[in-house]
């Protein structure tokens, strides 16, 4: 089956698919996503095969509406209050259910599950066209970067699924902000572009700490549990208070072979130019940081000869708390120190 890519004139075919219980990717504002339909549990079980991601692992639900949600979850005042401040936009909502509303393969068998309406028009109209509300976890093979184009999903996925919707490159580039208003206070289990600053006006003090979960429980969100936006290559993260530059120059030394280095404009600048010296733009800031982080570690990917990245860290504030809980991920935890031994890199 050769996946297709679908365009806006042809939202009608790909809802068409989505209602004949076949799989399709969507574009959102922050990554692209899988769709299918929520009342189709064959679907739902197609999406984790497609992922190869574990089916304890709850799927987003993404509605066209705040109203499509109370179909589904119990009322509430402050959920309601945020998605008329932040919908469409790049903010999940954990909600409680309403008794047997929805498939387990969708929430993991919890009593809980994540909404979200995505700012992106094209995919507000496959879900009105569809009429159901789509699951939606990112397109990619599970563990791997997230996709913020048609083409990384193609890559992933292309033969395991029937189409992708291209509305070009995501404009956010990290997933939405995950908020769980079924614990008192509310709960950030996933940091995204929202900080806590941007909810507390609504909620009040937010619950901002790292929650880890267990083996044998269920994550309420994703990302929770199991490895996340691993490239091919071992990712070192620079710390932001480490010399770049310097890190670079001492690579350069003991490390005999080609290397990537994901870095903000005014970091590349200063480097050394040698051939052995792969380098990917971050752009100006830890807001356009943020929106090209995937790409480039997805860039690093169709370079096979490169096994090494170094990464730029920033200060965990604002932005920055999602961008490093990203790159945190990439590299399983590993940062770049003075004097490491890279052979286990080689």
């Amino acid at each position: 089956m050769e996946t297709k890519i679908y365009q806006r004139q042809d939202i009608s075919e790909a809802a068409a698919a989505l209602r004949a219980g076949k799989l399709v990717a969507f574009p959102t504002e922050t990554v692209y996503g899988l769709g299918a339909v929520i009342n189709n549990e064959a679907s739902v079980h197609q999406v984790y095969a497609a992922k190869g991601r574990p089916s304890d692992n709850p799927l987003i639900v993404h509605v066209c509406s705040p109203e499509m949600v109370w179909q589904y979850a119990q009322p509430n005042a402050l959920a309601a209050e945020l998605m008329e401040k932040f919908w469409p936009g790049p903010l999940t909502i954990i909600l409680p259910l309403q008794p047997g509303k929805l498939l387990a393969a969708v929430t993991g068998g919890l009593d809980t599950c994540a909404f979200r309406m995505p700012n992106n028009a094209a995919t507000l109209e496959l879900i009105k066209e569809t009429g159901l509300p789509i699951v939606g976890p990112s397109a990619n093979t599970s563990s791997k970067p997230s996709p913020t184009l048609a083409e990384h999903v193609y890559h992933d996925l292309n033969g395991k699924i029937t189409g992708v919707l291209d509305d070009g490159p995501t404009q956010i580039g990290l997933e939405s902000t995950v908020i769980d208003l079924s614990v008192t206070p509310a709960a950030i289990l996933r940091p995204g572009y929202l900080t806590a600053a941007d909810l507390e006006p609504i909620l009040g003090k937010v619950d901002t700490e790292q929650h880890h979960v267990a083996a044998n429980e269920v994550p309420k969100a994703p990302g929770m549990k199991y490895k996340h936006y691993a490239p091919n290559a071992q990712v070192l993260i620079v710390k932001p208070e480490q010399d770049f530059t310097a890190a670079v120059v001492e690579t350069l030394q003991h490390y005999p072979k080609k290397f990537g280095v994901l870095a903000f404009d005014q970091q590349l600048e200063k480097l050394p130019q040698d051939e052995r010296l792969d380098q990917y733009s971050l752009g100006v800031d830890v807001s356009t940081g943020g929106h090209r982080l995937f790409a480039g570690l997805r860039d690093y990917d169709l370079q096979p000869e490169i096994k090494l990245i170094l990464a730029a860290g920033v200060p965990e504030v604002d932005l920055g708390i999602a961008y490093m809980n990203r790159l945190k991920k990439s590299a399983g935890g590993k940062f770049y120190t003075a004097g490491m031994d890279l052979r286990d890199e080689i």
